[in-house]
């Protein structure tokens, strides 16, 4: 038998039980949108709906990590060891084997993490640091790369002046300029990062973090580092791309005057792997960027996929392309692995 008191006391507890659950909820919907999400975490993205395959699938990555790393140390050791590569062109060549190594460092612990479910969550601060590292980095290799195409002009149009031209003194003041150009410029924007509000779902679309991930997933004022961004992009990397084709125009009109056959293909063969660095480098970024684009109605998996390809393709393939077309570089190195292997 009941008593009204009983019912009026299961009532008042169910009432305060409503209460607090609703509070509970507020609490955690209000933490998800709050300006104060800046301590906060991101969630990575891998190839959404392959988990089962993730111990597979990261054994090509794995390789393909080792060879990056392997691959452009065997440059750098090279050039450093080897006295008659101490030259303009070689130290251009260890700049971006340096970026490459940077470059495949900075991401590997994210995208093998995933993969071998170590990492599913990044920190903010972790994230802007990679980003700054990742942009900046890509701003480097733009940079030396019109650097190399520079030092191709100068041995074919003007060999006579060309160890004048660059000295070891205004190489290292080169370098200088390149990681100064690389990395003070996009300071700004990365630094704002820090200060946005994130009050979207913290989903990336990639296995590491990009500045236009960010940008996509604040809900403050974005037009400082939407436009930054543009300009930057036109000058440096479109700019790069510009001057990189408007040496090679000179390059090939000053070959074009050379009467002999065979000068005119000695010309050409010193260009051939810096032509190949250059297409290694921009095609993954403009089908990267059409992709973003036009290709939004494709799977997440292909966009993490090219992901990927623009981050590991030009670290990868660099040192493979300079081992093969290089006489020099190819030369040293199958004399370092006989020595290994006797």
């Amino acid at each position: 038998m009941k008593y009204p008191d009983e019912d009026i006391k299961v009532g008042s507890c169910i009432h305060e039980y409503e209460l607090t659950r609703e509070k509970y909820l507020s609490s955690r919907i209000t933490g998800l949108v709050s300006p104060i999400m800046n301590s906060s975490s991101f969630l990575l993205t891998g190839f959404s709906g392959l988990e089962q395959q993730y111990p597979w699938i990261s054994i090509p990555f794995l390789t393909i990590y080792a060879m990056v790393l392997s691959g452009n140390c065997m440059v750098l050791h090279v050039i450093w060891t080897e006295p008659s590569l101490h030259q303009p062109m070689f130290y251009f060549l260890a700049m971006l084997a340096l970026t490459d190594l940077c470059m495949g460092l900075s991401t590997f612990h994210t995208v093998l993490g995933i993969l071998w479910g170590f990492i599913r969550e990044i920190s903010l601060n972790s994230c802007i640091a990679q980003s700054y590292f990742i942009h900046g980095l890509s701003f480097m290799e733009s940079s030396v790369l019109l650097t190399m195409a520079f030092d191709r002009y100068v041995a074919i149009c003007n060999p006579l002046r060309y160890s004048s031209i660059l000295t070891n003194s205004r190489i290292f003041k080169i370098g200088l300029t390149i990681v100064g150009r690389s990395f003070f410029f996009i300071t700004p924007p990365i630094i704002n990062l820090k200060f946005f509000h994130y009050c979207h779902s913290h989903i990336l679309s990639h296995s590491f973090c990009l500045h236009q991930d960010l940008l996509r997933l604040a809900c403050s004022d974005i037009r400082f580092n939407s436009y930054y961004a543009l300009m930057l992009v036109i000058f440096t990397l479109l700019l790069d791309a510009i001057l990189i084709l408007y040496s090679y125009f000179l390059i090939l009109r000053s070959v074009l005057v050379i009467a002999s056959q065979e000068e005119r293909h000695k010309s050409f063969q010193t260009c051939v792997s810096h032509i190949c660095a250059v297409l290694v480098f921009y095609i993954p970024i403009i089908s990267l960027t059409m992709m973003h684009r036009f290709g939004k109605h494709l799977s997440p998996v292909v966009h993490v996929l090219m992901g990927n390809i623009y981050i590991l393709f030009p670290p990868l393939m660099n040192p493979i392309i300079y081992s093969v077309k290089t006489q020099q570089i190819r030369s040293r190195m199958l004399r370092l692995f006989s020595l290994k292997i006797y």
